[in-house]
């Protein structure tokens, strides 16, 4: 129990580092997409910023969601033994 917490935490903190390892490729953008956030108003920006938001967040949550029930439910459907697999021949 405690050594699958812990590998649990070291995964945890690998993504997060991962996550904060890709900071400098936020900031790769188009030139059109940058020209004409830049020349609209701050409501524009404002509602730019939202859309972009609303886009990831959902995605990535059920990302993380469907990762958490995989890896509780990962021993409900593991074969223990050998024996266990049908021997059909194809």
């Amino acid at each position: 129990m405690r050594n699958s917490r812990l590998r649990l935490a070291w995964i945890a903190l690998a993504g997060l580092f991962l996550l904060l390892a890709a900071v400098p490729a936020f900031s790769q953008q188009c030139a059109l997409c940058y020209t004409q956030a830049a020349s609209s108003g701050s409501r524009m920006i404002q509602a730019l910023k939202s859309g972009i938001l609303i886009l990831i967040v959902p995605p990535t949550l059920g990302s993380i969601g469907m990762i958490f029930v995989v890896y509780h439910k990962r021993n409900q459907v593991r074969r223990t033994e050998p024996g266990a697999e049908s021997r059909q021949d194809w």
